[in-house]
């Protein structure tokens, strides 16, 4: 007998993301009943090495920073009416997320949930793996971790875990897990697989789906944008979905929300790499029911790759950035020659890049080449930013001291000063076989 459909709702789409956003996500999954899932999607590759770094300074640390105030709200609600958590929220320390859970619900009252801790994404302590695939890093290792499947997820469900807690999968297969577990795919089913993968990179941005990074005003209007619904996916037996929101929420789900939410980050429309399935969506179809209610159908699935994508992270130095306005006439022309005074002082500190906020700087360059070349516009509100790297803590901080001397060193009329500095991450990015990872879940006793 086929299996009801299972509907997945999202909750984040990165770490930082708004945490009252459960709430009426979880209300619409109890609401319209059966078999479903909530999802919070938590980490990013800077987002984890990060957690690493934190957890090197406390070994219980590691984890989504906001697990409380994602959690807080909807725990009871979900354990009450069976709505299965997934989430990546583990990061460094999925099993120190998991064991703040289980915290958690006993302080609230409520039962102890059943918690899967998946593992094996994490590659740090692998020097065999390390020596044999990844080059010199020219800074101390931070975090290696390699992209995981849905495979222990399903298998955490299927053994009945409340929720699942894993570090580094890859985003869609936080809805691709569920998926498994409830419709009871083979793992070579290629079309189901690629079918809800894709239904998962839907819902993995959270709100962007909605409408939220789709809003251009005057061009592409977005109603009720400050209380934006985040995304829930009704998936059929077949791997399809049809895409809604949250009852009662503002931002909008139509074709044009979800083609360009379904291409995002998409480098091949007909061979999409994830760890489970390479998607193609060379055929698929995108159809409006209703306002709000989308139907995505037609992709197709091809045999999964035969490696696991490798995000290295290493130590790379300090970064400083310092920041102060100049307004008025000739407003521009003082912050170009507080520009000019950085370069002349901070010759020997290494790279430096000088931006304009308001003249010159999402489309200006680090050799300041594009800047030098654009002539004044005598703009008379300008923010002049200047950042620079060295290996050197001690370097890197003089440019904090030179903005702050501005001031009083000119040119006239600066104020607003701000400065920060922070150890920089380089990245590196690669394959490893999949045979070199031991990927598997845990319920947390």
């Amino acid at each position: 007998m086929a299996r009801s459909s299972l509907l997945v709702g999202c909750a984040a789409g990165f770490s930082g993301d708004r945490t009252d956003a459960a709430g009426p996500v979880v209300d619409t999954l109890i609401r319209r009943g059966g078999p479903s899932v909530l999802i919070f999607e938590t980490l990013a590759e800077r987002t984890l090495a990060l957690a690493q770094l934190a957890r090197r300074q406390n070994p219980a640390a590691g984890y989504e920073p906001l697990l409380d105030e994602l959690l807080v709200p909807v725990l009871a609600r979900c354990l009450e009416h069976g709505v299965r958590i997934v989430s990546n929220m583990g990061a460094a320390n999925p099993r120190g997320a998991a064991l703040r859970i289980r915290d958690l619900a006993a302080s609230l009252g409520l039962r102890s949930p059943r918690i899967a801790v998946v593992s094996g994404d994490d590659l740090s302590a692998r020097a065999d793996v390390l020596a044999r695939h990844v080059p010199a890093l020219p800074g101390a290792l931070a975090s290696a971790n390699a992209y995981l499947g849905a495979e222990a997820i399903a298998q955490a469900l299927g053994a009945g875990a409340d929720i699942v807690i894993t570090g580094r999968v890859a985003d869609p297969s936080l809805v691709l897990g569920p998926a498994l577990a409830h419709f009871g795919w083979a793992m070579d089913d290629w079309d189901r697989l690629a079918r809800a993968t894709m239904a998962g990179h839907l819902l993995e941005c959270g709100a962007q789906v909605c409408g939220g990074y789709y809003a251009d005003p005057g061009y592409k209007d977005v109603p009720g944008l400050a209380q934006l619904g985040y995304p829930i996916a009704e998936i059929d037996a077949e791997g399809d979905c049809i895409v809604t929101k949250a009852d009662g929420t503002g931002g909008c789900v139509t074709a044009h929300t979800v083609k360009e939410q379904l291409l995002y980050e998409i480098h091949d429309p007909a061979a999409y790499l994830t760890p489970d399935v390479v998607a193609d969506l060379g055929d698929a179809r995108v159809t409006e029911l209703a306002p709000d209610v989308v139907r995505l159908s037609g992709v197709r699935g091809h045999p999964r790759p035969a490696s696991l994508k490798l995000n290295v992270c290493y130590e790379n130095g300090w970064l400083a950035e310092g920041e102060i306005s100049y307004a008025g006439p000739r407003a521009e022309a003082r912050a170009r020659l507080a520009g000019d005074v950085l370069r002349r002082r901070l010759a020997s500190g290494g790279r430096l890049r000088i931006d304009l906020i308001g003249v010159a700087s999402v489309f200006a360059d680090d050799a300041g080449e594009l800047m030098a070349s654009m002539p004044a516009h005598d703009a008379r509100d300008v923010r002049l930013r200047a950042a620079t790297s060295h290996p050197e803590r001690e370097v890197a901080e003089r440019l904090t001291r030179e903005v702050t001397a501005l001031y009083c060193c000119g040119p006239a009329g600066g104020g607003g000063v701000r400065t920060s500095l922070r150890p920089r991450l380089g990245t590196w990015s690669g394959l490893v076989p999949r045979d070199v990872l031991v990927h598997r879940f845990d319920i947390l006793e």
